[in-house]
């Protein structure tokens, strides 16, 4: 609930601090005392749009704070959680500030934000409704949400919203693979062709480098293979190869071996050891010259496939080393089309799924809300004979949307409409109706609908509005009702509504000399009487007046004694 607020040089406000309790609060004074200034200033602390005009005139700035006390787990933690704002630990303090230039800024628990964030949690914790006031129940965006709450339809309404997500992803999975598909399609033409290329060059791994060495080889064969002859010569050549120098070596040593004590084994087997490396060395020479020999004619080969494999990789690119790489991935992209296709067809059917789990919750959604919607009528029309509106009608339409108008709330439109003479057709809620009528079918509603609310606190403006006598006074006990519930703030120039008020508010203009000021009091029970005289009387407060103030309090205080009846029983 509201509990405090707090208003600093809002036109004709200078200093303000007015504490709030439960129940019924009335607020009354003469006409321009500057009842609306304290709603005005309450709209900017609840993030309604600020005007340089509500600055007292001769400041630099009006600022206005609210504190709540909502329930632990109230709507207004979520909010808070998303916005990334510290959680609340006790009150809830919203907080504006507005400049003499227009300019303005938002806190909530001394922490700034944005003035969208204040109007979020505005909304979640007050609820004005006025003849002039677009927000609540006469906006009609509002109107398939309170149908919802009144029949208790959230589990269902959360469904449809789980399925509805589900169905777009559904639908998102399957536009982006068959967009992937007919792209890959369309390009098919051109895989193929260079699938087909890379076929017929078959590029294989570290081949360019291999290819790069050869060619370097062929390129100087006739040196290479001079210096391989020479090396073949100095270890096999017929007059000083090194081969008969060992061969000599191994002689010499044979024809004395057996009387060396065998001190020359070491050295005999080192030189079959080099014998026989000789030998290798000239058969690997051998072996090198022979294949030099052989790719000597191959050096123009060489070189066209090294420009085929470099022509391909820039065609495409890449370095010629990734080619193979490339290869593959192409083989399998032509490949996957026919498996996309497959698997096309398996996303298809998770949209159909979806859909049709999205269609038999919406259904069942709608169904409820058709059943709601008549109860809801029957339960506004018991209310509207004794606001004396026994002629008006009031009627809940449910319309089903286009399926492109179907979204996370189902498939329905709903409207509060009203037909005020018979005869008639009935129109929207915030058109048909006069501004009197309005305010009592606002106070109808939110009489039915009070049980179903989240929204705790409620303030009326004038919902008594060009009533007086027995409607004034049902106006009062309907009042009366809701802050059974609920806390109510009731702005009154009626004395019915007045008197069944458990704490009296009055506001007053004050001059002194050039400097004018609004002043709120609370009442006690003397100076209540004698505004509710004033209220009954006019400006000279008679005996008779202060007598029926008396039968008024006595008539309020016995109601509420003797238990409220239970909102929404109808008169």
């Amino acid at each position: 609930m509201l509990a405090a607020l707090a208003i600093r040089d809002v036109v004709l406000i200078d200093r303000l601090d007015l504490a709030f309790a439960p129940a019924l609060s009335v607020l009354t004074g003469e006409t321009g005392a500057g009842k609306s200034i304290l709603l005005d200033a309450l709209g900017l602390a609840l993030g309604a749009r600020a005007d340089s005009g509500l600055v007292r005139h001769g400041r630099e700035q009006a600022s206005v704070t609210a504190e709540f006390d909502p329930p632990p787990g109230h709507a207004v933690d979520a909010i808070l959680a998303e916005a990334d704002l510290e959680p609340r630990d006790g009150p809830l303090i919203l907080r504006r500030v507005v400049t003499a230039d227009g300019r303005s800024r938002a806190y909530v628990n001394d922490q700034p934000t944005s003035v969208a964030l204040l109007r979020r949690l505005g909304d979640a914790l007050v609820e004005i409704q006025g003849q002039f006031d677009q927000r609540g129940l006469m906006d009609p965006a509002t109107h398939r949400e309170t149908l919802d709450a009144f029949a208790g339809l959230g589990t269902q309404a959360g469904t449809v919203r789980t399925a509805w997500g589900a169905w777009r992803d559904a639908v998102s999975r399957h536009a982006e693979a068959r967009a992937a598909l007919e792209k890959a399609r369309a390009d098919e033409d051109w895989l193929r062709h260079a699938v087909d290329e890379l076929d017929r060059l078959a590029p294989s791994e570290g081949e360019e480098q291999r290819l790069s060495d050869t060619r370097a080889v062929l390129a100087n064969a006739e040196a290479v293979l001079s210096a391989m002859n020479a090396a073949a010569d100095a270890l096999a050549g017929e007059d000083a190869g090194a081969d008969s120098a060992v061969a000599q070596a191994q002689r010499a040593l044979d024809r004395v071996a057996d009387r060396a004590g065998g001190r020359l084994a070491a050295a005999a087997a080192a030189l079959d050891r080099a014998a026989a490396e000789i030998q290798e060395a000239v058969a690997e020479l051998q072996s090198a010259a022979d294949d030099i020999e052989a790719d000597s004619g191959r050096l123009v080969e060489i070189d066209d496939r090294l420009h085929a494999l470099r022509d391909l990789a820039r065609k495409h690119g890449i370095e010629p080393d990734d080619l193979p790489a490339l290869h593959r991935a192409l083989v399998d992209r032509l490949a996957s089309l026919d498996a996309e296709g497959g698997g096309l067809s398996a996303l298809a059917e998770a949209e159909r799924r979806s859909r049709a789990a999205y269609l038999a919750a919406a259904e069942a959604l709608s169904a409820g809300r058709g059943k709601a919607a008549g109860r809801l009528d029957k339960a506004i029309a018991l209310e509207l004979p004794p606001l004396k509106l026994e002629k008006a009608r009031f009627e809940t339409a449910v319309e089903r949307l286009d399926e492109a108008r179907w979204g996370p709330d189902g498939l329905d439109a709903v409207g509060f409409r009203v037909a005020t003479n018979p005869g008639t057709p009935p129109g929207a809620l915030n058109r048909i109706a006069s501004g009197g009528e309005l305010s009592r079918f606002l106070l109808a509603l939110k009489v039915v609908l009070a049980e179903s609310s989240t929204v705790p606190t409620l303030v009326f403006d004038e919902v008594d509005s060009g009533v007086g006598g027995a409607v004034a006074a049902a106006v009062g006990d309907r009042l009366a009702r809701l802050a059974g519930r609920l806390q109510v703030l009731v702005v009154t120039h009626s004395p019915q509504v007045a008197a069944q008020g458990v704490h009296h508010w009055h506001v007053e203009k004050r001059v002194a000399g050039e400097a004018v000021t609004t002043s709120v009091a609370a009442l006690d029970s003397a100076a209540r009487r004698e505004e509710i005289a004033r209220m009954l009387s006019g400006a000279a407060v008679t005996a008779e007046a202060r007598a029926a103030a008396d039968s008024l309090l006595a008539q309020s205080s016995g109601s509420r004694a003797g238990g409220d009846r239970a909102v929404g029983a109808g008169p």
